[in-house]
């Protein structure tokens, strides 16, 4: 059994919530407040997660199926975070990246916006 099946189920929970997400925003752009809410309520725990797995004490390891899952809601959460913007996105992220950007620029926006160059600056 693998040390993150502790992280299974918020796993699913983010993974489900993104997809959900990313098929339910609004074509009507710009929604800068919910861009932020996506952000806060998802893709932060996303990445969040997993950090908290992969520091500390013990480092924990995903299955094949939770990694892709995670993978899946990074993708998912930035692709509807950039459609807030009426912007889509190829959304092929890398998780990690994500969390090194996260612990560079301690702000979940900037991350997004270095990932998916929405908006543009």
């Amino acid at each position: 059994m693998s040390d993150a099946t502790a992280y299974a189920d918020r796993i699913e929970r983010l993974a489900d919530e993104a997809t959900v997400a990313r098929e339910t925003v609004d074509p009507d752009p710009p929604d800068d407040e919910r861009a932020m809410a996506l952000l806060r309520e998802g893709l932060g725990p996303t990445v969040a997660l997993y950090c908290e797995a992969r520091t500390g004490e013990s480092i924990s390891r995903f299955t094949t199926a939770e990694f892709d899952r995670l993978q899946g809601a990074v993708d998912d959460w930035l692709a509807a975070y950039a459609a807030c913007y009426g912007v889509t996105v190829d959304a092929d992220y890398s998780v990690r990246a994500a969390a090194e950007l996260l612990v560079e620029t301690r702000n979940i926006r900037d991350v997004a916006q270095l990932l998916t160059d929405v908006p543009e600056r």
